[in-house]
């Protein structure tokens, strides 16, 4: 079923929506969520946690790109589930230590305009997503998208591990002087 058609079902509150959902995107969903969370009960209950947020957001949501906006929920829902379960147990795993590498160059913010911050910061980071060429982009985006360790990053593209740490240095550096010059950092 396409995409389009799935939608559609989504707005006419039909359940079968669902399943459809689950049948085409289930795995790819199931996969963002293994990089982040690892246990496969953990994983399962995130890609389901995914589909009930689907299931509520559209209507009024009508995404373009089904497959990365269930991708971003399936994200962002396996993130809070391993923020929750590390509340206690800082550091070591990583997911942390890929978002503390960002950390470096992207501002944070708890305060009432951080909804409209962060989607300043989202377009701005596209912006200069599209400024990289292919691999580059590639390496950072399964880096600190899908939160691939080095070790997978090199196998995946053939480098070595010093030339994906490199890589990664230089554009989060990149990354740095590109926000600032916009002027969100």
């Amino acid at each position: 079923m396409e995409d389009r058609e799935i939608v559609e079902l989504y707005w006419a509150r039909d359940e079968r929506a669902v399943g459809e959902t689950q049948t085409k995107y289930g795995p790819y969903c199931m996969a963002v969520a293994r990089r982040i969370v690892t246990d496969g009960e953990d994983a399962a209950e995130c890609v389901n946690d995914a589909l009930l947020a689907a299931w509520r957001s559209i209507p009024p949501q009508r995404p373009a790109a089904l497959a990365a906006y269930l991708g971003k929920l399936t994200r962002r829902i396996a993130l809070n589930r391993l923020r929750d379960g590390n509340r206690e147990k800082r550091g070591g795993g990583r997911v942390t230590l890929a978002l503390e590498e960002l950390g470096e160059c992207v501002p944070g913010g708890t305060d009432a305009g951080a909804e409209a911050e962060l989607s300043e910061l989202t377009g701005a980071i596209d912006r200069f997503l599209g400024t990289l060429p292919g691999t580059e982009r590639d390496v950072f985006v399964c880096r600190y998208w899908f939160l691939a360790s080095v070790e997978e990053i090199c196998g995946q593209f053939g480098f070595g591990e010093s030339r994906v740490k490199s890589m990664l240095s230089r554009t989060r550096k990149k990354l740095k002087r590109h926000l600032k010059e916009e002027g969100m950092i």
